[in-house]
């Protein structure tokens, strides 16, 4: 984030208490920009490290959602799936109770992906004990939450969207009111099929380049400035060398996860089957990224399903 965004938010933020719930890899360097912007933020997390970290970043870190929430303008959800979210705004213990906190009227952005149906049940339940909300989920990866680059696809009111803006601004470059309640989630749904759907043809292209002698470099400087250009390709690779940034020159250390891939596509196939879509290589997509998760790609990056093509092409090979 550019010193000039910084200035531009100090005197608001410093004016603006947000909770943000769960500093993992994402919501982490998320809350820690918002700080770096003049926000005063309270946060938790139920790992300990998560919340060490957000400490070194000047987050206040609190014993339990509902301590972080008190008193706050906006809370932030970043959380792995719906029932996470359900969990932090009703349930019990230190990482529920955010409704029961919240004081009247507060803007709740729930950044987490989770599926269409849930994000309008959080809208209908977050509005019906008089707050307001945002479904607000995020593109960009790790590294687009560290350096504030982050895509925010949101669904809500314009009222709500135009009070959250400026935070959004502070997280994010692109930020895109996609509709009513749900809106946001439906497109992150629509976008992550895409991704997943041109990752798998990226890496067998390769593969596929590999057995006819063609080099990494060639392919991509082709694809790259041909038809076949697109963002798993061009920033995302998923061999070494082309793009020094990818996650394959780091040995395939997330990134995007595979497990979190894998489960997005889920949702995808969840929103395919309630609106009867026909949608081959979606479903496709899920099949191969659910057995790659199971198989030992979750905790990589889900560009390295490339391996996996690699290792099954080179068995049929044998065969």
């Amino acid at each position: 984030m550019s010193e000039e965004s910084i200035t531009a938010h100090d005197t608001e933020g410093a004016s603006k208490k947000v909770a943000f719930i769960g500093l993992g890899h994402m919501g982490g360097p998320m809350a820690a920009n918002l700080v770096a912007a003049g926000y005063q933020v309270h946060g938790f997390d139920v790992v300990p490290a998560a919340l060490a970290a957000a400490a070194e970043a000047g987050v206040v870190v609190c014993d339990s959602s509902g301590q972080a929430a008190m008193d706050a303008d906006v809370i932030i959800t970043m959380l792995p799936a719906g029932k996470h979210v359900f969990a932090a705004l009703e349930g019990e213990g230190p990482g529920g109770g955010l409704l029961a906190a919240a004081k009247p009227e507060a803007l709740f952005l729930e950044c987490s992906t989770i599926s269409v149906e849930d994000a309008r049940a959080t809208h209908k339940l977050v509005s019906g004990r008089g707050h307001r909300a945002l479904d607000a989920p995020v593109s960009g990866g790790v590294m687009g939450a560290q350096a504030g680059t982050l895509t925010f696809m949101v669904g809500g009111s314009e009222e709500d969207f135009a009070a959250a803006k400026n935070l959004f601004e502070v997280m994010g470059k692109r930020i895109v009111l996609c509709g009513g309640p749900g809106a946001g989630q439906a497109a992150k749904v629509c976008n992550n099929m895409i991704l997943g759907v041109s990752m798998i043809a990226v890496s067998e292209a390769f593969v596929l380049g590999e057995k006819l002698g063609l080099t990494h470099q060639a392919l991509f400087d082709v694809a790259a400035n041909a038809s076949g250009q697109c963002w798993s390709l061009t920033t995302n690779c998923p061999v070494p060398g082309p793009v020094p940034t990818s996650p394959a020159n780091r040995d395939y250390q997330p990134g995007f996860a595979g497990s979190l891939m894998a489960k997005d596509l889920g949702l995808a196939v969840e929103a395919l089957n309630a609106t009867g879509v026909d949608a081959v290589m979606g479903r496709t997509a899920e099949e191969i990224y659910r057995e790659f998760s199971l198989d030992g790609g979750a905790s990589t990056d889900f560009s390295s399903i490339i391996n996996s093509i690699r290792a099954a092409s080179s068995k049929t090979e044998a065969d």
